[in-house]
Formats: C-alpha cells, structure tokens, sequence
C-alpha cells in the first residue's frame, strides 16, 4: 500500500477505481467523511468529489502533520494539488492521549491490530482532545481556487476515508504523530514505575479536632470501578411453589436484563454520556419485547437454548402478536440498529414530497452512469434486480441494507447515508455485478 514512508510524512500509492462499494467500512471513516459531508457547503461538489474518487482520478497520497495531499484530475484530464488541513493536537494533548490510552490494556493491543477503540475516542473527548475530525474542521485548499471544498478535495477525503479503513495511524499522523514515535511513547508509558512511594494511610484524628471542624465537609469519595459484568440476579429455582400468577422463569429473565441495562447505563454515566445516549422515549410494548428477547441466549429463535429461555421467548412472540419466526427476526434487526431498525424491518410506508425528492438525489447521485442497478420500488423499498439485495429507507433519511435468506428479506448490516454504501453492505459479490440503470421513482 505505502509508496513511501518516513519519520514525518507517509505517501500512498494510488488506490483503483472503487466501483460498487463503499468508501468508509470503519466506523471512524465513516465519521471522517461525516465531518465532510456535514460541514462542506455545496452537496454538489462533494457529490462530484465521490463520482472522482469511484472513479480513480485521485493519485498519490501524501500525509503529514496538519496537511494531506495529492494531485486530482478532472473528467477532462487536467490535474489539480488538492490539500485537505487538519489541525495537529498540542503536546499537552498528546500527553493526556498517551496517559488514557495506557490504562486500558486492550486500547493498545486495537491499535496495533489497526483498529480504533471506540472507547478510547470517547475517554480523550470527554478530557477536550478531538481525535475525529468535526463539521468543519476540514478546511480545503485546491489549486482551482476554489474557496471552499471543490470536487478535488472532496475526492481526496473519499480517498482517505479508504486509507483510514486499512491503518487508523493515519488519522494519528495527520493529527502530529508518527506511528513509530507514538508507539515508543506508549511502551515508555507502559513499563515506567513511579517514583515517588504511596503516602501512608492517615491514623485518624483526635476527637475534639474532627468535632471543632464539623462544619468542613470532606472531599467526596473517588468513583468506584465499573464492573466488568451486570450483577447476577438470584435464583428462583427453590422448593417452594410460586404463586399462580408468576412466572419464575419470565421474572428471572426481567431481573437479567434490568442489570443488564443499568450496568450499560453506569457505564456512561461514568463516562460522562449518560445524557447523550438517554433514549428519546420510552418504547412500546413491542419494541421492549424485542429488546427483552435479543438480549437472550442465541438469535431469537430458540434452537439451542435452555427450556426457560424458549418459554420466555414463546410469551414474547404472544404477546406482541408475532410468531416465533418473525421474533427471530426482529431481534436480527434490533442487534443491527435499535428502534430505528426495528422500524424499518416492520413497517411500510409512502415516500412522497420532499422526502421523496430527497431520495431520487440520492440515488441519482450514487452511482456512476451505467454502473447504477435497476431497481423495483414499492413504498420505502427499492429491490436490486437479482437474486439479492433490497435498500430500505427509513424515515430519518439513511438507507438500510436487507438480503434475501430462505425466501425472506433480511438486514444485512448497518444504516448508511448513501445507498451505494448500503447496497454494498449486502455482499460484494451482488454489489460488483449490478450493472444497468435505475428505474424512475414513482
């Protein structure tokens, strides 16, 4: 992949025309080109810079601090330096990234691994370091003059987000640091023993003394440790009978999960995202009924667990109306987005006016000419011609991506803004071979 590497600067060859997929699998490259996409003010230029990128014209790559660059060429052959800045972290940053990166074992082992822990992109925002890119925080220099982000950057922050996907130092470089000097940092970090001895605990205080200073409240005590794992609930398997109208085996289930969820709440508000990740509202029956059963043994549908777990789980399908198969399903679709899956997968709507418009754009706009698949469409659901592959649109406008398996359409992966990186999520094989062009929405 490297053409060139040094101390201070890396240089990527060219990668190949990017027909049929996505640009961004990771999820920190797909914010790298979120922070794009949301912070360019003309979609038109950003639109032209992924048609260029799909389409190789974006040559070698060029990163160092601050700075990536490389020459684009237009459909006509003339070629442009497109730069793309980015602003390098103070060495005071640096030093809290290394000392929050250090006291996770596993953040580490995920970077040499050339994957980025999530957890650690949340531990340095929650201490004031951005490590991803913002809306705006892009800023674009080209040699067309342009004077906001042009096809030709665009383009090359297509091109990067491939770059991202295979080496997340990348973005580290980008942001001041080689990979070879942060690296040595961390080992430093990791093996360094502190100097100065542990204070001895206090003996305690005359009685007279803490009496007199009553009034001075002291410091509050450190947070404790998360747990690695929800608490377990107890068992109701005893001799004595329940009562007729409880179900031992349900109520387990509910105390199972109610840990499960407050463990997962503890966690963020240690992390300082409780509100952040607060659900919008409360869900319905039949969502929490979903959400009981996909945080069961197994997928949902009862082949290999225990003979509680399928009672719980035939009382869910029951009482929501569904049958086992469908609750099998629907589990599927919440592990892959939550409620707004879960939406997607069961309900049908009619796509008219504005986001009607919207998504003809979209799909206008996604494909090269003659490279677009033919596509049915029927409510919020566009069919690829073939033997799989269906695009969803959900009502906050991103495009869920379902396969068919044994006759029925299944989610095949997460959300995507574009449809041709949803439609890729589908398999590459259905996504490489789908050749024609769209059909008109109706």
């Amino acid at each position: 992949m490297n053409a060139y590497d040094s101390e201070r600067e890396r240089t990527f060859e060219a990668l190949p025309p990017a027909h049929g997929r996505g640009f961004a699998q990771s999820w920190w490259g797909r914010a790298w080109l979120a922070a794009l996409e949301g912070g360019a003010l003309d979609g038109e230029q950003v639109r032209t810079g992924r048609r260029l990128a799909r389409a190789g014209a974006v040559g070698a790559v060029s990163v160092r601090p601050g700075r990536i660059t490389a020459v684009v060429q237009d459909r006509d052959g003339t070629g442009y330096r497109a730069d793309v800045l980015l602003d390098v972290l103070t060495d005071a940053q640096w030093d809290r990234f290394l000392d929050l990166t250090v006291e996770r074992a596993g953040h580490v082992a995920a970077l040499l691994d050339r994957e980025m822990p999530p957890h650690l992109v949340e531990d340095v925002e929650t201490a004031g370091i951005e490590l991803l890119p913002g809306l705006g925080d892009l800023e674009a220099e080209c040699g067309c003059d342009a004077w906001d982000h042009c096809g030709h950057t665009a383009a090359l922050c297509y091109q990067v987000a491939r770059l991202l996907d295979q080496d997340p130092f990348v973005l580290l470089l980008l942001r001041g640091r080689a990979e070879q000097s942060l690296l040595a940092d961390l080992q430093a970090r990791s093996t360094a023993v502190p100097t100065e001895p542990e204070p001895a605990p206090q003996e305690g205080v005359d009685a007279v003394e803490a009496y007199l200073a009553g009034h001075v409240l002291p410091p509050l005590p450190a947070v404790p440790e998360l747990p690695e794992q929800p608490g377990v609930p107890p068992t109701l398997d005893t001799e004595a009978p329940p009562p007729g109208d409880v179900e031992p085996a349900a109520l387990e289930t509910l105390a199972a999960r109610t840990a499960a969820q407050a463990h997962a709440l503890l966690a963020e508000a240690v992390r300082g995202g409780a509100e952040r990740w607060g659900p919008a509202r409360a869900l319905t029956v039949g969502e929490d009924a979903v959400r009981l059963a996909a945080g069961l043994a197994g997928d949902g549908d009862g082949d290999g667990d225990t003979d509680s777990t399928r009672s719980v789980l035939d009382r869910l399908a029951a009482g929501t109306g569904r049958s086992r198969e469908q609750l099998a399903l629907a589990v599927r679709a919440w592990r892959t987005g939550g409620v707004a899956a879960l939406a997607v997968l069961e309900e049908e709507w009619a796509v008219e006016g504005e986001a009607l418009a919207r998504a003809r754009a979209a799909l206008d706009t996604a494909w090269e000419e003659g490279e677009r698949p033919v596509l049915r469409v029927r409510g919020n659901r566009w069919t690829a011609a073939g033997p799989t592959g269906q695009l969803r649109l959900g009502r906050d406008g991103r495009w869920w991506p379902y396969r068919k398996e044994r006759g029925r359409w299944v989610p095949a992966g997460d959300a995507a803004q574009d449809p041709a990186t949803a439609l890729a999520a589908v398999g590459s094989e259905e996504a490489e071979g789908a050749e024609g062009v769209a059909e008109a929405l109706s």
